[in-house]
């Protein structure tokens, strides 16, 4: 086994000191990414430029280094580009792909500091900033972590600049115009001073009417008027002053989610083979499990991160059924979520750092083993859960749980087991209730005959075939809930005295109900739509002659001026 460093760290450790940041800025991100990616571009040694259409032209939007040094810059013709260095290697850039790169490219950055956000003030891409608060004695300080930092991006052939200060502004500024400075927090303000006012992040029409009025360098902002500057500028730049200076906090959003607690161990030399990566996760596990055991805490998630050497993060996750910290189990999840892996994991060169971190954190009390121990069966059960759904996703095993209404296709929803909530007891159902035990996935329409309009069934219809009902109960009245829909309550109008004199076998809408009924596929061939949240039912319990039990409902009064509807919607055992 090679050598490694073990190395721990917890939120509040972290919180206790001043923030530091570290900015990142890699200017020609584009075309080093795409040397990466396709080796010829690089050993062709050809200028390589990405264009794309602007106010319909084809403008540079990127150049390398060979491109630069030959006199070309973005925004410049293509065909003026071409005329001057005709030996170009010209290609249209695709602004998602390196959108999407550069955000993995992010993420690798996480085994330096646990937060990393991708600063996109400016561009969507090529710079970043890292919170490197308590982290930098790790590296032997924050003049060798930002060495190793940008050197190790350099290796790869990135043109990389870096800065480190208290804010983020101030980082941004001094990555760009005075790289590789180390700003302390009194310095800040003279460190700025002498960078030109495009450092602030300002646009380009605030950036020329600054320079028109001779204001080039920061420091000429420093004791202006601030309400003139306002007015004439707008507020962004006294708001980007104040940010650099420290004034006003800027925060960054990290591009990982912040994990409670954390382990990683990095290795002298990389390892490849998911054995070690296994040996690794369990022998991190013990060092997590002691910590959250200290502190009387489990968790319920847990998050695998496995650094390669060519700045790829490949991350495995797991859930537990409640929240835990015991390392066999832990490692034991993670030995099945790497089965299904199959033949997706690529160590790549190597893996050089592995790092274990627990969310979605909470108390767990340490329990007392031995004869007073009550075993009913329940953690077996959870931890029986865990490896079903770490061999076979969160998905593949669910629970019923019972939902507050009336309506029955809402009653009960399924949820993932490990990932269950609590059980509401207003959600029971009555016992005394009848009820199917099989619903269909959606009511079905039927065509129903009754001797009398508002009568029990005595033929049903459904898919074709015809059904001889002998015995029938009910109605039971299932009533819209219509305080759930936000809308106004409306009540039925019931039938007049007219139209119950009135023969419904008069009225061509009703004479389905009493004659012969049309054809059943012209009521099976499409699902007739209804709002459940807004319709009132009437179920019925019916039995045919082969001794078969339905539960249908009618939608609608008979009399009224839409006929009712029919619908099937279980069957009984």
């Amino acid at each position: 086994m090679v050598s490694f460093q073990s190395n721990l760290w917890s939120v509040s450790e972290r919180q206790r000191d001043r923030r530091r940041h570290l900015c990142l800025s890699l200017p020609r991100w584009a075309t080093d990414y795409l040397k990466r990616v396709d080796p010829g571009l690089a050993r062709s040694g050809r200028p390589l430029v990405l264009w794309e259409k602007i106010k319909g032209g084809m403008r540079l939007a990127a150049v390398d280094a060979t491109a630069a040094a030959a006199n070309l810059t973005a925004g410049q013709n293509l065909s003026d580009a071409r005329a001057l260095v005709p030996g170009l290697e010209v290609r249209e850039i695709d602004h998602g792909l390196l959108e999407q790169a550069f955000a993995d490219f992010a993420d690798w950055h996480s085994n330096a500091s646990p937060i990393v956000a991708v600063h996109d003030a400016m561009s969507p891409y090529g710079d970043l900033v890292l919170d490197i608060t308590g982290v930098s004695h790790l590296f032997g300080g924050e003049e060798r972590m930002l060495v190793l930092v940008v050197g190790r991006l350099s290796k790869l052939g990135y043109r990389v600049d870096g800065a480190i200060a208290d804010t983020v502004g101030a980082a941004w500024a001094l990555a760009h115009f005075s790289p590789g400075r180390i700003v302390a927090s009194d310095e800040i303000e003279e460190a700025l001073a002498k960078l030109p006012v495009v450092a602030l992040r300002l646009d380009e029409k605030q950036v020329a009417g600054l320079n028109q009025m001779g204001l080039k360098q920061i420091g000429q902002l420093y004791g202006r008027d601030r309400r003139a500057l306002q007015a004439r500028f707008g507020a962004t730049l006294t708001l980007r002053l104040d940010q650099a200076l420290g004034m006003v906090e800027e925060r960054v959003t990290p591009r990982v989610p912040m994990a409670e607690f954390f382990v990683d161990r990095r290795f002298a030399e990389p390892i490849g083979y998911m054995d070690d990566v296994l040996m690794t996760a369990r022998d991190l596990a013990i060092q997590l499990g002691l910590r959250l055991e200290a502190e009387s805490l489990g968790a319920q998630s847990f998050h695998l991160m496995l650094y390669r050497v060519d700045h790829k993060v490949i991350s495995l996750s797991i859930n537990a059924a409640r929240a835990t910290r015991d390392p066999d189990h832990i490692a034991q999840l993670f030995v099945h979520r790497s089965e299904r892996l199959a033949g997706e994991y690529d160590a790549g060169f190597g893996i050089d750092m592995i790092r274990l971190a627990a969310s979605s954190v909470s108390e767990v009390q340490s329990t007392q083993l031995g004869a007073f121990e009550v075993h009913d069966g329940a953690a077996d059960l959870d931890r029986l859960y865990d490896r079903i759904a770490s061999r076979l996703g969160p998905l593949a095993l669910t629970r019923s749980e019972f939902v507050n209404t009336h309506i029955p296709e809402l009653s009960i929803r399924l949820e993932p087991v490990i990932a269950r909530t609590a059980d509401d007891p207003q959600a029971r159902p009555d016992p005394d209730l009848v009820r199917p035990l099989r619903l269909l996935p959606a009511p079905e329409p039927v065509t129903v005959l009754a001797e009398v309009p508002d009568g029990p069934p005595m033929r049903m219809i459904w898919r074709r075939i015809a059904y001889r009902v002998l015995k029938a109960s009910g109605p039971e009245r299932i009533e819209a809930e219509w305080w759930r829909t936000g809308k106004s309550l409306e009540m039925l109008q019931p039938p007049s005295r007219e139209d119950k004199r009135r023969d419904p076998r008069d009225d061509p809408k009703q004479a389905t109900s009493t004659r012969q009924p049309k054809p059943a596929e012209e009521h099976v061939s499409k699902l007739e739509a209804f709002d459940p949240m807004t319709v009132v039912r009437d179920y019925y319990v019916i039995e045919d002659d082969g001794g078969r039990r339905f539960w249908i409902f009618r939608i609608g009064l008979y009399g009224a001026a839409e006929a009712p509807r029919w619908f099937l919607h279980g069957f009984f055992s």
